[in-house]
């Protein structure tokens, strides 16, 4: 599974040895620290900015900085979650670099790679900014992670803080300028030392001359690469260190050679790490940026919807019109508005193309544009569309796929279960009968889908914790009110059961005080029920006018119960022989996200997140994090079997922050979901969550090459290996890979593998030429057991970058300045006219500072100058110009018009000028985390 939120950030914390920063608290300052510090601090600022510019209050957190607090700040409580998922994900991306490329020494700028890690870090915020225009925001965060893990380890890993520098090395961040004097291969750079000896074992002459070097690292001393008389990384998993020199440089933790200097490599890597995120705010704008780290404007839930548009869809196309005008009318402006609105159409004989937006009123003229048209046969690429929404949609969305039809892609069902699992995506069917024509009298009359071809909706649906709605086309309308309740970001899950074949079972589950309205959807034919509340009270389905549902609705295969609110234990007590499925929601600001995690097989220990299925049979550990409340705590975590009655509960070992490790001695063969059980510590009372998404284990292992570059270069072949290990099952395995944007690509259609063996296979990769910089490209690679009985699967994303060449910002030139500024500077206004130029062309003018007005226009015959005019009151007598190009190289152009005459203006922009704002904007990210920023030399 992807990381999802809080959780992943224990990971760095169960490490052993790791060779980045130290991990374990109140010992150092860690990558996980680090980098979630910056992003906070980072947040914070742009969240302030955005404010000043629509002129609204922002009150500014108190430190130190929460997620939670945060998100408030900005106005956007509602995007803790996906704040906690972003950041995760991105200290996820992080850490990940120190299990998987431990020994590459580029990511760490060990072994004097100075210039190789920096290509790391440049060519990886390239794709960050590539993937941020385009809103791909995922893969923006998978780079961003990768790529902080070396700029963090500078700091610790060279000899940068023992120069006495007290700023970043901003070239770092810059492809075209010098990173410093790095130290000659031949030339010596430390002295043998040992414990408190090794505070001095860098040479004179390296550190008079200002000459940049970092300690070589090895496991393997025989075959050490260590030159003559360089420095070692230095701890006891270096074997180096004991080649003369002995000794070593590193910063990582208090206890490492140069222990010493830890608080100050930390800090520097803290301000480092802020001054990238602030290049790539520059360059992304605020709302963009705010989105890529998980906060919306809205809701952070995505209204998305799969729709066939075939000629018997006319009235259910009308239906999602109605409902689809309902939302944006009812939550555009509030907390409620979907952060994103997603439309697949399916028709035959293709589907798509996938139309994302934010703006609500354009997606509500696509919607309203859509006709029902084509088809000719029964069958529709329905999974195929939801395919491609599950590989755009955001973490945790909610998709509607609305049909008459049976699927004719019926092969695609175990990807699509896996991209459910990735995404914990929630796909709820809204299946209407079709009409269909007697060739003999010429009759229409109405039909059903065929039970096989409806139960394969209701896996897809009940494997994500969704409906399988079954309607006459006359009763959607009503139907689609479940939409309408799904709009909230509050939602949780309280318990999700589904019996099938259908049988007679009791259902516990428990509402808290933090809960409000209580939704109970059961799907199904011939079902009946007993709701017992906590008080004892019961009512059955047949009765009407009981005392503990509110309001009840039934429509087709489904029954909507609201629930009159009582905190305690419930039961609802189901009986039917025919399948069904039982589903209770409610609005708190108490849930929690997980990962599933093994440990690494690294070097340096620890624990990784699994993108794929879990072990089944053998033990297994969940990450979990709580959030929305510091009173409460985890008392269970347990697996929970979908379709049964085992339950499988875990060990607790609490993490600190609200996170805890659940660890469980066996993961369980069959599906399976997450039920987590607290204590809100404020009242005693008890609370119960549950994941919506079930799961499943295998006993096929499937991994990738993590050697493999997650950049692809258009008309490059990318090859990406792969490797399958069965368990006790030896045969032919069949083997499958898709990717979302139909690429070109080979693979193995079967591998044959003996038991407890591995076998390998490759997929080729290729992106045509004239595909856009920023597009995302998921694959997923699945391998199904002899049989078909078992499968499991692989899900990587990839970003598209075309090949860069200009690292230059653009420039600023004064045309013209015409003021009339008088003591009275409220009565007078000064205006200026700036030519902004660059190589590439000027993505976007915008105004960082200043009250005044700003209007933009192309120069005639010239694409690559942006004429600029300004104008503002002589109160406001100072502005800075943020500028960007189209390949994401920020400058900026700072304007004055002084407080008097003779006026005075400023338009320079050169490096030396961008840079010296950095080191200002570096100076007020310093004070905001509390450290004392060292005084600004010339």
């Amino acid at each position: 599974m992807m990381s999802s939120g809080l959780a992943t950030l224990c990971l760095l914390l169960l490490h052993t040895g790791a060779r980045g920063f130290g991990i374990l608290p109140g010992k150092s300052l860690n990558h996980l620290e680090i980098t979630k510090q910056a992003i906070l601090n980072a947040t914070v600022q742009t969240c302030h900015a955005l404010a000043q510019t629509e002129g609204t209050n922002f009150n500014f957190p108190t430190q130190p900085f929460t997620a939670e607090a945060v998100a408030a700040a900005c106005s956007a409580p509602q995007s803790s979650k996906t704040f906690h998922r972003a950041i995760g994900f991105i200290q996820l991306r992080n850490i990940r670099v120190d299990i998987r490329f431990a020994l590459n020494s580029s990511f760490h700028f060990d072994d004097e790679m100075f210039v190789q890690g920096r290509r790391i870090i440049t060519e990886g915020m390239i794709a960050v900014k590539a993937s941020n225009k385009q809103g791909n925001y995922e893969a923006a965060r998978q780079k961003l992670g990768e790529i902080l893990h070396p700029l963090q380890d500078f700091y610790s890993h060279s000899n940068w803080v023992e120069l006495g520098n007290t700023l970043p090395n901003s070239n770092l961040i810059r492809a075209d300028t010098s990173i410093g004097n790095i130290a000659a291969e031949s030339r010596a750079t430390c002295r043998s030392c040992d414990g408190d000896d090794c505070k001095n074992n860098i040479l004179e002459d390296i550190i008079s001359g200002s000459i940049l070097t970092s300690g070589y690292f090895d496991i393997k001393p025989i075959f050490s690469t260590k030159p003559k008389g360089k420095c070692s990384h230095g701890g006891i998993v270096d074997l180096t260190s004991r080649i003369e020199p002995k000794g070593g440089i590193n910063k990582d933790s208090f206890g490492s050679s140069h222990g010493h200097l830890h608080t100050q490599a930390a800090n520097m890597a803290i301000a480092a790490t802020s001054q990238l995120l602030e290049d790539v705010r520059g360059a992304a704008g605020d709302r963009p940026f705010l989105e890529m780290v998980g906060i919306s404007k809205g809701s952070s839930k995505a209204l998305c919807f799969v729709i066939d548009t075939t000629k018997s869809m006319s009235d259910d196309i009308k239906a999602v019109k109605s409902v689809t005008s309902t939302i944006i009318d009812n939550d555009v402006g509030t907390e409620n508005e979907p952060s994103v609105y997603i439309l697949v159409p399916v028709n035959d004989p293709g589907f798509g193309p996938l139309i994302k937006t934010t703006d609500s009123t354009l997606f509500r003229d696509i919607i309203n544009s859509l006709t029902a048209t084509g088809g000719g046969d029964d069958e529709e690429f329905s999974l195929s569309g939801l395919q491609l929404a599950l590989t755009s949609a955001p973490f945790n969305s909610e998709i509607f796929l609305f049909t008459d039809a049976p699927a004719k892609d019926k092969e695609l069902k175990s990807t699509v279960i896996a991209l459910i699992e990735r995404t914990q995506a929630v796909v709820n069917f809204m299946i209407t009968d079709s009409t269909v024509t007697n060739r003999n009298d010429n009759l229409q009359q109405s039909r059903r889908l065929a039970v096989s071809d409806a139960q394969l909706y209701r896996d897809v649906a009940r494997a994500s914790g969704g409906q399988a709605v079954e309607v006459t086309k006359a009763e959607l309308p009503v139907a689609t009110g479940i939409i309408k309740q799904s709009a909230s970001s509050s939602l949780v899950t309280i318990l999700h059961a589904s019996r099938n074949p259908g049988k007679a079972d009791n259902f516990i589950f428990i509402v808290d005080e933090s809960v409000k309205n209580l939704i109970v959807y059961i799907t199904g034919d011939s079902v009946t029920f007993t709701l017992i509340s906590p008080s004892g009270a019961s009512q059955q389905s047949t009765d009407s006018a009981g005392s503990l549902i509110s309001a009840s609705q039934s429509v087709g295969n489904l029954k909507t119960l609201q629930l009159q609110k009582q905190v305690g234990q419930w039961e609802i007590r189901m009986v039917s022989t025919d399948s069904y499925t039982l589903k209770v929601i409610g609005q708190s600001p108490i849930g929690f996200l997980f990962d599933f995690v093994e440990p690494s097989e690294g070097p340096f220990g620890g624990f990784d997140a699994l993108d794929t299925r879990p072990r089944a049979g053998l033990n297994g550990s969940l990450l979990v994090s709580l959030m929305g409340s510091e009173s409460t705590t985890v008392t269970e975590v347990a697996l929970v079997q979908s379709s049964g009655s085992e339950e499988i509960k875990g060990e607790l070992v609490t993490q600190g922050n609200g996170d805890f490790l659940a660890q469980v001695n066996r993961i369980p063969s069959g599906e399976f979901v997450v039920r987590v059980k607290g204590r809100i510590s404020s009242s005693s009372a008890v609370f119960q969550r549950q994941s919506p998404t079930n799961f499943r284990a295998s006993n096929l292992t499937i991994t990738a090459d993590s050697n493999s570059n997650s950049i692809l270069v258009p008309g490059t072949l990318l090859s990406v290996p792969f490797s399958v290990m069965s368990g006790e099952t030896d045969g032919n395995l069949t083997i499958r890979a898709t990717n979302n944007r139909d690429f070109d690509s080979t693979f193995p259609t079967s591998l044959f593998v003996e038991s407890r063996n591995s076998t390998h296979g490759t997929v080729t990769l290729l992106a045509p030429l004239n595909t856009p910089s920023g597009t995302d490209v998921i694959l997923t690679i699945e391998a199904k057991a002899p049989g078909g009985a078992d499968m499991n699967y692989i899900v990587l994303l990839f970003t598209v970058v075309n090949t860069v060449t200009d690292f230059t910002p653009p420039e600023c030139q004064l045309i013209s300045l015409e003021a009339n500024c008088t003591e009275n500077c409220s009565l007078s206004v000064w205006e200026l006219s700036v030519r902004v130029t660059d190589g590439t062309g000027v993505d976007r003018v915008s105004l960082r500072e200043g009250n005044g007005t700003l209007n933009t226009s192309l120069a005639a015959g010239n694409e690559n100058i942006t004429l600029v005019s300004y104008t503002a009151s002589c109160c406001s007598p100072d502005a800075e110009l943020l500028v960007v190009d189209r390949v994401g190289n920020v400058g900026s152009c700072l304007l004055s018009a002084g407080s008097a005459a003779p006026l005075s203006v400023s338009t320079r922009v050169t490096q030396s000028t961008f840079l010296c704002i950095s080191v200002l904007t570096l100076g007020l990210i310093l004070t905001e985390l509390g450290i004392q920023s060292p005084p600004i030399s010339k």
